[in-house]
Order: structure tokens, then C-alpha cells, then sequence
């Protein structure tokens, strides 16, 4: 652990069972630093980093940190996927229909309610994505009416 306590890239990686690379630690950093990154955002951010990445070995590395729950995946309908760090609470996300600006939007009851399905069909629930959709204050004042 560091002197403050909170692990390191390297020591949450290998707490999720991981190896450690200098890609998966240049990764995991990236995503932690940006905003809904995409993938190619995040191969540009590892690159600065650690120099060359293969897109393939980016995928491969978002794969396995989504998997280890340390990065989650969005997939907004109509977008690409895009990579956050915030794992682990129960937020959900709006997105604007015209520019695709996508924000995090914390829980406003706190619980997770959503994983109460009016009728489970005998599915055992362990995850909702609520996902809000509208348009931005930098499209709405751009709007005709």
C-alpha cells in the first residue's frame, strides 16, 4: 500500500487477480483520469504513457479490468462503448441525444431499487442500468423553436 493508505494501481490489479503490466496499470489510469472515455481515446491516453499499444491488446486489457469489476462499460443505444472508473456505487448515466455528452447522474433514492423487478420471470437480479436521455445545455440553447 502507499503511504496514504490507498493501494496502487499495481496493487489493485493484482488484489483482481491480474497480472501487472505497464499497459494494464497505463489503462486503468487512463480511464480513472478521463470522462466516459472511448477506445480510442484510451489507446491515445496509454500510448502518451507507455508508447506503442496495439487497438487488439487495448481491447484486451479493457476486457479483462471490466471483468475484474475495476472499470465499468456503457454502451448508450446508437454509441460506441465507452470505459468509466467509477465502479461500484449505484449511479446511472443521461445522455444527450444530439451530441452524444454523456454524465454521470448519482442514484436519487441511494439504494440500489432497480434490482426490485416488478416481475423477475424467475431471473435472479444482480445488476439495472437506468440510463436517462435528452439533450445537453450546449444543444438545448442552440435549438431553434
Amino acid at each position: 500500500m502507499t503511504a496514504s493508505g490507498t493501494p496502487s494501481t499495481a496493487e489493485e490489479l493484482r488484489g483482481s487477480g491480474l497480472r501487472v503490466t505497464a499497459a494494464r496499470v497505463a489503462l486503468l489510469e487512463t480511464v480513472r483520469a478521463g470522462d466516459h472515455l472511448g477506445v480510442e481515446a484510451i489507446a491515445s491516453g496509454v500510448r502518451d504513457r507507455v508508447g506503442h499499444i496495439s487497438l487488439q491488446a487495448v481491447y484486451e486489457a479493457l476486457h479483462a479490468l471490466t471483468a475484474a469489476g475495476l472499470i465499468r462499460r456503457i454502451e448508450p443505444a446508437g454509441s460506441p462503448a465507452r470505459f468509466e472508473g467509477r465502479v461500484g456505487d449505484n449511479h446511472h448515466h443521461i445522455v444527450c441525444r444530439s451530441c452524444g455528452a454523456l454524465a454521470d447522474v448519482d442514484c436519487a433514492v441511494g439504494e440500489a431499487p432497480c434490482l426490485t423487478a416488478s416481475d423477475d420471470r424467475g431471473f435472479s437480479i444482480d445488476e439495472a442500468e437506468v440510463v436517462y436521455w435528452g439533450t445537453c445545455p450546449g444543444c438545448s440553447t442552440g435549438r431553434i423553436a
